[in-house]
């Protein structure tokens, strides 16, 4: 049989493509069967002593749990949907969250509820940055205002209680908005507080921040990121204020300021309540919840293009340092020449490849950017074409110096020089025997791009997140994602595996 057999090569696609959705069915099948998995075996507060909690990370629920359970065995989520989606497979007994994004994850889950014993009360309030003190005198002011004259409790009574929906804040007709941008830093995925719905930031404190900036006469920006990233980018200066169901904590006033309460809040317990949550994988209704209900598909469509542009151009970046930094090395090693940029280049791939690409991705934005109003997606290209480059450095070297001495040589000897000789000798039979591993190369860069929302990237994995944080579904939206990601990945093998037969081609 013959395996470099396009036919067979297309037919091994389509048979891995269909392996994969039969294991991701399989796996949504099996955990949302509308079987349980036993009720909780946390009854009241005093059990989380002995229990597995779910808590999402950096939130006051992560610090009062871990505060007061040491001996616990706490895990920690990005986000509350992924605490609460292990809470329903039984791999936590419990998860401490807020009471009002509880209510609205039990509503949707049948098999889940909240213990009538509260786990503590707090108050919200703004996070501004310490050396911000006159903003900070401003938004205390402005809650005062918006408190008197009733915006304040209209605004949370129309995402909550009875009057749900019986009021929407918009800017007064007139309003000044000429003193520049207000930056609020959130987490989209809260809701009542903030969530997206219909393609915008919406809730309690999205509400509340535009009516402060009217106050101000300011326009008002909302950058969504990490829950854990907001106080990095208000203290940074990356956002002016954040705003996330935030409570003043000792640990949170040592980097940042609070202004005074907007609103407060208590901590509940959910738990498994013993029901089955009649989720099926072949339920119609499920997946038109997660993409036609409100177009949420657009989420993942729009994700998608940004995912595309900052893959293309990274790798146009990765590519291109890639060669330049090779030839430097290969030229080094070869003739003893450009040795302090060999050394140069040496550091940069030692530490690029040393370190992992999210932590270079937060460095760019919050500390080497840290006082720009850069564009993110610009960020992103930067990071990730900075650390394929790295990558392609030492893979185009080693197709370089597989070549033998003698083709230098023969080149040498027919008049042509050094730059010639490798343009024309060298490198295209270096780029044939490195084709696969630089196409493995860029196919682990489109991937690495789906960490782009860690500095609030609207990419494809975080349109995702805005899904499930309006539906507490997680399985649609991630596996809809994950088969995207396998297609581009297979059109770009494919393409790859196209060019190396043409190269091969051209070669006899």
């Amino acid at each position: 049989m013959n395996f470099n057999n396009s036919k067979f090569r297309r037919i091994t696609a389509l048979f891995l493509l269909f392996i994969t959705i039969c294991a991701a069915t399989f796996t949504i099948t099996s955990c949302s069967s509308g079987e349980t998995v036993g009720k909780s075996p946390v009854e009241k507060v005093d059990d989380l002593a002995n229990a597995k909690i779910g808590v999402q990370l950096g939130t006051t629920g992560d610090i009062y749990v871990s505060d007061e359970y040491p001996d616990a065995e706490i895990q920690q989520f990005n986000k509350g949907a992924d605490a609460i989606q292990s809470l329903k497979q039984g791999k936590v007994d419990c998860v401490v969250i807020d009471k009002l994004p509880a209510e609205a994850f039990i509503a949707l889950n049948k098999d889940l509820s909240i213990l009538d014993e509260e786990f503590t009360n707090e108050d919200y309030a703004i996070a501004v940055a310490k050396e911000n003190d006159e903003l900070l005198d401003k938004i205390n002011a402005a809650l005062d205002e918006l408190e008197a004259n009733g915006i304040m409790q209209k605004i949370i009574d129309n995402y909550i209680g009875d009057n749900k929906g019986s009021y929407k804040y918009e800017t007064p007709e007139g309003t000044d908005k000429s003193n520049g941008v207000l930056v609020m830093a959130t987490n989209a995925a809260f809701e009542p507080y903030e969530y997206v719905e219909g393609g915008k930031i919406v809730g309690i404190d999205a509400d509340m921040a535009l009516a402060i900036s009217d106050i101000l006469g300011m326009e008002l920006e909302i950058e969504d990121m990490e829950f854990d990233s907001i106080i990095t980018a208000v203290s940074s200066g990356k956002a002016d204020m954040g705003m996330a169901g935030l409570t003043v904590t000792e640990d949170r006033l040592k980097s940042i300021n609070f202004t005074d309460s907007y609103t407060t809040s208590t901590q509940v317990i959910v738990v498994r309540n013993g029901k089955s949550d009649d989720l099926s994988i072949f339920s119609l209704e499920r997946y038109e919840n997660n993409f036609i209900k409100d177009s949420r598909w657009k989420y993942i469509a729009e994700g998608l293009l940004t995912t595309l542009e900052i893959s293309f151009f990274a790798v146009v970046i990765g590519v291109g340092l890639g060669f330049i930094f090779a030839i430097i090395r290969a030229t080094s090693d070869k003739t003893g020449k450009l040795k302090l940029l060999n050394l140069l280049v040496k550091i940069y791939v030692t530490i690029i490849r040393g370190t992992p690409v999210m932590i270079q991705l937060l460095i760019i934005y919050y500390v080497i950017f840290a006082t720009s109003n850069i564009n993110k997606v610009f960020v992103a290209v930067l990071a990730f074409g900075l650390n394929s480059a790295a990558y392609m450095t030492e893979i185009v070297r080693s197709g370089i110096m597989s070549i033998d001495n003698g083709q230098f040589e023969a080149g040498r000897s027919l008049g042509f020089n050094y730059v010639q000789t490798m343009r024309h000798f060298i490198l295209p039979q270096a780029l044939k025997n490195v084709l696969p591993a630089i196409g493995n190369e860029l196919i682990v860069l489109i991937k690495e791009t789906s960490i782009s929302g860690y500095i609030g990237i609207m990419d494809m994995t975080r349109g995702a997140d805005y899904i499930r944080s309006r539906t507490y579904d997680a399985f649609p939206p991630l596996i809809a994602v994950a088969l995207v990601y396998l297609l581009i990945v297979m059109i770009l093998t494919a393409l790859v595996g196209k060019l190396e037969k043409k190269l091969k081609t051209d070669g006899k």
